[in-house]
């Protein structure tokens, strides 16, 4: 297996965008092939939920290359639900790691504020077991399932997943194009209104438009994939094993750790996947980067802070960064890579290794990759 190397990396601002899902898709491309020094890949590996219901175009692989000018290079779509961005990031790994191609071009988008959020959460509602569905399930009621386990079980108190939100916020306020730069206080999550019990609002990813790019290569770059792995788990939530922790996410890590050869005490920092505040609780554990039973305490304490031991979503996750589903994945690793190359003004950490995890639908089909500076 070849060496892979990221070149170039490229992120639109998140939040509510007026331009078409390809143009923003178009424009992070842009800014990441400009970062590799490359005008042309050899291959472009598109990721998108389901942009035939949100924008109600098909074929998408060709029509973001398309809108590229590239129209003649190869092109192809990846879908794993909200990790979408995070298995295109594999897929076009395995084909520079396979030798098959020497450049390629990972994008990843989604447009959605334009639709009304019953909408919304009903397309998003679809990546979760259809029979639960039908009993009335959405993802943040069962969100809210698995957050009444933890505190039940391990003891994680609202205060604790509060403070997630207020560390990320306070992170996004650092990052211009975060879909959230204003810092918020406790009180603040605290108060939001209810969601779906125990979730408040404030314990909750945006709805959000954007778009994020890499470009992988096997020339010798500033950043190196050293592992990415992938975990799955049971679609319904009813036969999981667990509900404190996802399999998935641990398989994922076990995956990408053994390809590094390293464990989690090489990680410096991580970008985690907080559509629900507890959800980056649960990583930190799942992940080995913090003791069974600590995040909460780790949390509370600042180490997961800018300034703390392990940074902790420095961008400000999906909880302030926002959550433009099919971009996500891939815009942690544009943050990643933006840290390992001083390439992350107001927010820099000096550090040279980073892991990335992206959660598909209710971790049913999640991802790890590991990078590192050379």
């Amino acid at each position: 297996m070849l060496d892979v190397w990221v070149s170039g990396a490229g992120m639109t601002r998140i939040g509510r965008r007026p331009e078409a899902l390809q143009d923003l898709m178009a424009a992070a491309a842009a800014d990441a092939l400009a970062m590799a020094g490359r005008e042309r890949p050899d291959l472009i590996v598109v990721a998108a939920m389901n942009p035939e219901e949100f924008v109600g175009d098909g074929n998408f692989a060709s029509s973001v290359a398309t809108a590229m000018g590239f129209a003649e290079v190869p092109a192809l779509r990846i879908e794993t639900a909200t990790s979408s961005g995070a298995a295109a990031f594999y897929a076009g790994f395995a084909q520079v790691a396979a030798g098959l191609h020497r450049t390629v071009l990972v994008v990843g988008g989604e447009k959605m504020t334009h639709l009304p959020t019953p909408k919304v959460s009903e397309l998003i509602g679809r990546s979760i077991d259809a029979h639960e569905r039908r009993y009335g399930a959405t993802m943040p009621a069962l969100a809210g399932l698995v957050t009444r386990a933890l505190m039940a079980r391990r003891g994680v108190d609202e205060r604790e997943m509060s403070w997630v939100a207020v560390k990320n916020h306070a992170h996004g306020a650092k990052n211009p194009l975060a879909h959230f730069q204003a810092p918020v206080t406790l009180d603040d999550v605290m108060a939001s209104r209810m969601i779906a019990e125990p979730l408040r609002l404030m314990h909750c990813c945006p709805i959000s438009d954007g778009a994020a790019a890499v470009v992988l290569t096997v020339e010798r770059a500033a950043v190196r994939v050293a592992g990415t792995g992938q975990g799955t788990d049971t679609l319904a939530l009813r036969h999981r094993r667990a509900l404190t922790s996802f399999r998935a996410t641990q398989e994922a890590a076990r995956a990408a750790f053994a390809m590094a050869g390293f464990g989690p005490e090489r990680v410096e920092f991580a970008e985690v996947h907080d559509a629900f505040t507890p959800f980056e609780l649960i990583a930190l554990e799942d992940l080995g980067l913090v003791p069974p039973g600590e995040a909460g305490r780790v949390t509370l304490d600042g180490d997961t802070a800018l300034d703390g031991r392990l940074p902790v979503n420095p961008s400000g996750g999906l909880k302030a960064r926002g959550h433009p589903l099919a971009a996500t994945g891939l815009a942690q690793i544009v943050e990643c890579v933006w840290q390992l190359t001083g390439r992350a003004p107001g927010r820099q950490l000096d550090k040279r290794v980073a892991l990335a995890h992206s959660i598909g639908g209710l971790a049913s089909n999640n991802w790890v990759t590991l990078l590192e500076s050379r």
